[in-house]
């Protein structure tokens, strides 16, 4: 049977089957049709229509019982720009790889099919592809060297990408702008820098695209002498700058802690999106500006634009820095009304709660989140263990390893930081040994930090000190600091000087650091050393930062530092902390001056103890509360020896409960005793 005459123009019949007007039903007539006719010389057009119509499975079938010749790659080519399209680059990638050996791959094919090993982030699938375009012919093809260059940056193999770029026959700007971000996202912004002066030297012409990606490596390098540059280079030239440059260039300015130029573009901005606020935010709250951080967020709440997922991780973070529990739980209560409760926003209300002192909070929420990646494991374990709770977070590791998901270096992390907290020294050694030998996880600084300081705090000062000696590489200055830091605390004066000495030669900067060599000289009443170490202090010309502790009471948020004067209740504060002195001397608080590292008089050092901060804070807490209120301290420091046996005391005659955060973990207090079992503190 041949087709009716007016179909029988195959020219005319060919561009209807282009048509985008096409219906799927005139296909499936028309399909009808060519089977009865046999017209098999028409079924890839027929294919091809059916693949632009969205019907996939049809436009596959149809294909795969016709005989295809080098001509038909079109008709796949158009099944796999569809599939594409659809969002569906694992069906991509298999309908490439069921390509009949008469359907010659060509250009578009091994382009469309390297975009969906991109999105899938599947190299050993990539290379395959490349190798087979390559043996084709098509090694300098720009558009498949372009799909190969965007896979690597993407999926950050950036020492191909580069050896690709730079055989490249021709660098677009295109090619120029996926460089940069390929190296941005790799977290290599000082290369991503340097891609673009090399760009400006070739003469290539900049765009948006490639702006931001140098202002995101301005931002991430910490470089805002060039991001100040690139922002005067796109006034200058009167370059377009949309709202997502200019949230780059927001984002830049406030992570790199200029707070005035980052809100001057940000009120000048035409046109401001949740992610302009989340960027303004974000830059506040990581930069110890967590008050403004949730005045912004207030202010973008009431704007009319429902703050998105990085504003409100952001105000969690704030709230968690100041422990501010109330404000916390209202952020909470907006994403349970308006917004879905995934794992990443999970992970920050959880850790909120967790810094604000209510772990029980934390593991409520815990319970409910369904679905949960390993990220919130990893948090919960971390949680119970500031908390003080070794045994809960060894107990969800082991309920971790239930779920079938894999732990990873953090989780370790968090693990071996819990039992360090908690004192649990033969669970410390047993899991960091299964680590390395059950889990194939080398140690990493972090997990070594947490080895010593859980052998060292609890006194097996020696046994730290000899698992140093065994590493394959040199220890760092943060491993020699936790161990410098176990022997101070038991009185290990001799090694803690040699360890003074080591920590010494490789010159730091970091004041805090400094702060405990002169300490350790100092316990072991080497004056002279202790000169030494202060000089170099002050030579780093970095200040010490002040020890302040924070109190919230009734919604109104107090700070105090040593010795302050400035607040109106000072005086009733001054009696408040005398009669507490005087109550908890009764029933045996004896003052630990040696944790005052100064050649004073004993009793100038008693003087000094007993207006620390965090006592400063909870005498106005008490001043200000109705009995049994519990008080949550939050200070930014270590928590000294000797107010944490003056805190025990204290919760014990003003029946309280008193928590205090301090720069590593949380105590609880309660009816004269503390929840890390005094481990914390053994001098």
């Amino acid at each position: 049977m041949r087709l009716p005459a007016f179909l029988a123009d195959h020219r005319r019949l060919r561009r209807v089957l282009s048509s985008s007007s096409i219906t799927l039903a005139t296909l499936t007539r028309l399909h009808a049709l060519f089977i009865v006719s046999s017209s098999e010389h028409l079924v890839s057009s027929l294919a091809a229509s059916y693949a632009r119509a969205g019907a996939l499975d049809a436009a596959e079938s149809t294909l795969a019982t016709s005989a295809s010749s080098p001509s038909s790659i079109a008709a796949w080519n158009a099944l796999l720009a569809a599939h594409s399209r659809g969002g569906a680059p694992g069906e991509a990638l298999r309908v490439f790889r069921a390509l009949p050996s008469s359907a010659r791959p060509d250009s578009t094919t091994f382009t469309l099919t390297l975009t969906a090993c991109a999105r899938l982030g599947d190299l050993d699938a990539a290379e395959a592809v490349r190798l087979r375009a390559f043996a084709a012919g098509y090694s300098h093809d720009v558009f498949v060297c372009s799909a190969l260059l965007h896979l690597y940056s993407r999926c950050g193999a950036m020492a191909d990408a580069v050896r690709m770029f730079d055989g490249m026959p021709m660098r677009d700007r295109v090619a120029w702008s996926t460089m940069v971000a390929g190296f941005v996202s790799a977290g290599r912004p000082v290369e991503a820098l340097e891609v673009y002066r090399r760009m400006r030297i070739e003469g290539v012409a900049e765009d948006e695209v490639v702006m931001v990606g140098v202002l995101q490596a301005c931002a991430s390098a910490g470089n805002t002498r060039i991001g100040a540059s690139v922002h005067g280079h796109l006034l200058r030239h009167g370059m377009r700058m949309g709202v997502v440059t200019e949230t780059s260039l927001v984002d830049m300015y406030a992570k790199n802690g200029q707070f005035d130029v980052a809100r001057r573009v940000f009120r000048n901005m035409p046109y401001r999106n949740a992610v302009s606020w989340s960027a303004l935010i974000s830059g506040f709250a990581q930069n110890g500006r967590a008050d403004e951080a949730l005045d912004l967020f207030k202010e973008v709440s009431t704007s009319g634009l429902q703050p998105d997922s990085g504003a409100l991780v952001s105000a969690l973070q704030a709230c968690s820095d100041m422990g501010l529990l109330k404000p916390g739980k209202s952020i909470h209560a907006f994403i349970l009304k308006r917004l879905e409760f995934d794992c990443i926003l999970g992970t920050a209300v959880i850790d909120m709660y967790s810094k604000c002192g209510s772990l029980e909070n934390a593991q409520k929420l815990f319970n409910r989140v369904l679905s949960r990646d390993l990220v919130l494991w990893n948090a919960m374990i971390a949680c119970c263990g500031t908390h003080g709770r070794g045994h809960d977070a060894l107990a969800m590791f082991q309920q971790l390893n239930e779920t079938g998901i894999k732990p990873d270096h953090s989780t370790f992390a968090s693990l071996l930081s819990a039992l360090s907290h908690s004192g649990l020294v033969e669970e410390g050694k047993f899991w960091f040994d299964r680590m390395i030998k059950e889990f194939g996880i080398e140690p990493a600084e972090k997990h070594y930090v947490c080895i010593v300081d859980l052998l060292a705090r609890s006194g097996l000062v020696e046994e730290a000190n000899d698992l140093l000696t065994s590493m394959r590489t040199e220890p760092t200055i943060a491993i020699w600091v936790a161990l410098l830091s176990g022997c101070l605390n038991n009185k290990k004066l001799e090694l803690g000087e040699t360890i003074a000495e080591k920590i010494l030669e490789s010159q730091p900067e970091d004041v805090g650091v400094l702060a405990l060599v002169s300490n350790i000289y100092a316990a072991a009443k080497k004056w002279d050393k202790v000169k030494e170490a202060r000089k170099l202090m002050k030579d780093s010309g970095s200040k010490k930062v002040p020890g302040y502790s924070l109190v919230e009471v009734q919604g109104t948020r107090h700070a105090f530092v040593m010795e302050d004067q400035s607040h109106p209740q000072h005086q009733e504060i001054l009696k408040m902390i005398a009669k507490l002195d005087s109550e908890i001397r009764k029933i045996g608080y004896v003052p630990k001056t040696e944790f005052v590292y100064h050649d004073l008089e004993e009793g100038v050092k008693e003087q000094l103890l007993r207006y620390h901060s965090e006592r400063l804070a909870i005498a106005f807490g008490l001043l200000n509360t109705s009995p049994g209120t519990r008080l949550v301290i939050i200070k930014n420091l270590r928590i000294c020896g000797d107010c944490h046996g003056a805190i025990k005391y204290i919760s014990k005659i003003v029946d309280r409960d008193i928590v205090v955060r301090d720069a590593k973990r949380f105590h609880h207090f309660k009816d004269g005793a503390c929840s890390c079992g005094d481990y914390w503190y053994k001098a």
